[in-house]
Formats: C-alpha cells, sequence, structure tokens
C-alpha cells in the first residue's frame, strides 16, 4: 500500500505544487491534527487517512494553482484571502502551509471550536500567515479581503450576500464547488444582478473520480454615464 507521504508527493506533483520536504511534513502534521481533533470535536465526517488526504487536503489543494495564477504580477506583499465557513480550516489551512510567501489566510467560522483548532494549527505548525476568526461571517470586522473563498458553505447567492461587505474594490470571490452549479449560477444572477461569474474553471483533484470547479465571481463594474 502506498504511504501517505508518497500519496501527497505525487498528488502535488500532479497539482504542480513544488513544495518543500517541510511543507509536505506540515500538510501531513495538519492532516494528524484534524484527525485527533476530529476525535474529541467531530470537524470532519470524513476520517480515514486516505480518503482525507484526497476528499481534504488535495481536494482544496487543487485550487491554489489556479488562485496563485490569478493573483500573479499583482502581489507586492502577500494577499490577504478570507476562507469563509472554514470549518477545520479547508482549504485555508492547506493555502497558508502550501503558499506561506503568497497567502495570509483568515479562517472564520460560526462554530467556536473550529475557529479554536485554526488557531492551534497555526500555533503548532508555526505558520504566521495563519489565523482563526469565531464570527458569523456578516457580522465580521475585518479590513475587507481581495479574495474570499469558502468550500461547500452555502449557495454562490447566499455567499455573495454573506460577504458583500468584507470584498475589497477589485476583489473577486472564489468558491469551490462539485460538478458545474448552473443553477446555483441563475440564482446567483437572479438575486444579484450587479454580480458576474466570470469563469468557471474545471480542477481535477488527484485520486478523486468525481467533478469539481471553480466559481470566479466579482462585482460588475459600474456603468460609464
Amino acid at each position: 500500500m502506498t504511504t501517505l507521504p508518497t500519496q501527497l508527493k505525487q498528488g502535488l506533483d500532479t497539482l504542480g505544487l513544488p513544495l518543500t520536504a517541510t511543507q509536505q511534513t506540515q500538510l501531513l502534521d495538519y492532516l494528524a491534527l484534524l484527525a485527533k481533533w476530529t476525535k474529541v470535536y467531530n470537524l470532519t465526517a470524513v476520517r480515514e487517512p486516505d480518503s482525507m488526504l484526497k476528499l481534504h487536503l488535495l481536494d482544496s489543494l487543487a485550487a491554489l494553482p489556479p488562485l496563485l495564477r490569478h493573483l500573479q504580477g499583482q502581489q507586492s506583499q502577500p494577499t490577504r484571502v478570507l476562507d469563509v465557513g472554514s470549518g477545520g480550516g479547508l482549504p485555508g489551512a492547506a493555502f497558508a502551509i502550501a503558499a506561506p510567501e503568497q497567502l495570509k489566510i483568515t479562517c472564520v467560522d460560526t462554530v467556536e471550536k473550529k475557529a479554536r483548532f485554526i488557531g492551534q494549527v497555526a500555533a503548532e505548525l508555526g505558520l504566521k500567515n495563519l489565523r482563526g476568526e469565531h464570527a458569523r461571517v456578516e457580522a465580521l470586522q475585518a479590513e475587507p479581503f481581495p479574495v474570499i473563498t469558502s468550500r461547500a458553505f452555502a449557495s454562490l447567492a447566499d455567499f455573495v450576500s454573506l460577504t458583500r461587505q468584507l470584498l475589497a474594490p477589485g476583489g473577486v470571490w472564489m468558491a469551490l464547488k462539485g460538478q458545474h452549479p448552473a443553477d446555483e449560477i441563475a440564482a446567483l444572477q437572479s438575486a444579484h444582478p450587479d454580480v458576474e461569474v466570470f469563469h468557471v474553471e474545471p480542477l481535477e483533484v488527484p485520486g478523486v473520480d468525481a467533478q469539481r470547479c471553480l466559481v470566479w465571481m466579482r462585482p460588475k463594474p459600474a456603468a460609464q454615464p
């Protein structure tokens, strides 16, 4: 049977993420923490290490190369990213480990134990670019973010409604979804006609035989008088 470190390395190679040995160890340590805390706090329904690696870690990291491509050429300092309804830190914690120079991640969740877990991950793994916030996102007091992301959080329309006040000018929403959410996109356009879906990007997750995509959204430019 292929070991977890080998599966991780193969998955990262497939995704085109050349992480250091230290970063790979941090990812595996993060998974171990997630499994440990889940025994007490039920952070995730997926508990088998092999499945956690594929369905959580690689599933989240598949969205990282597109995000880094989006930010290419516009970074003088790490980009602030808000991960909404982060739960056990997916994709936020995975992003923070894999792109420490490029991203500064805030994970927000309404469940205190989940936000506390993120703080523990940041402390134990020495991640200065990761923090957890216990709050309802619509009540979060924070400087606006250039990127707001979510995975298995809410419909696109609700995602936009709840986070709109936190999106920086020129910012984007990036929603990790399963199959192409045509109905959700239609509902979004009905509820928020001033928001556009400018790209639906298919993702391939190593070892996962299921459809995945990224839905990119932004406010439409104001009409010129």
